[in-house]
């Protein structure tokens, strides 16, 4: 069980004097790459995008905006619950990507992958809301990974044996 007082200062302090929690350093972080990073990530493509890539970016763009969005969380008074709305949409970004990455990706690795991080990812969102007392979220069927119709057959792979303890290395558990 770890003790309460070992996380009693987790603050830092600003050169002006401002107090920084962790949790601001990180999220002020997170959007500091994001906003370096954008000018490569909206650049135009030296060629057209496939249809496939084209719909893989849309879906990524549309789950990035509203994760941003609801990300934007106003101080409710109550740290934790503002720790979960903001996790919340990030977690669930990060399962909207996967999900992109399932019907659009061939690399059968990272296709692996991403079901691990739409499985971990529910069920840290799970976690989080059991935590707070929050109604859990309606069950919903597992995504498939199957390519649309049109696109050709279902390509599902189940993930290797030991996959979801690597998942444990990635969030430094």
């Amino acid at each position: 069980m770890l003790s309460v007082s070992r996380f009693r200062d987790t603050s830092l302090r600003h050169p002006l004097g401002h107090r920084l929690t962790l949790t601001s350093v990180s999220v002020s972080l997170a959007f500091s790459v994001l906003l370096a990073l954008a000018p490569q990530a909206h650049a135009a493509p030296a060629v057209k995008p496939s249809p496939d890539e084209a719909a893989f970016l849309h879906e990524n763009d549309v789950a990035m905006d509203r994760m941003m969005r609801d990300m934007t969380v106003k101080p409710g008074g109550d740290i934790d619950h503002d720790f979960v709305a903001m996790m919340i949409p990030h977690h669930q970004g990060a399962i909207d990507m996967a999900q992109a990455e399932l019907r659009y990706g061939k690399n059968e690795q990272l296709r692996r992958i991403a079901q691990e991080i739409i499985v971990e990812q529910q069920q840290e969102i799970i976690a989080m809301r059991i935590a707070l007392g929050q109604p859990l979220p309606p069950s919903a069927p597992a995504p498939t990974g199957a390519v649309p119709p049109a696109q050709g057959a279902a390509q599902d792979t189940p993930p290797p044996a030991g996959a979801m303890s690597a998942m444990h290395h990635h969030h430094g558990e």
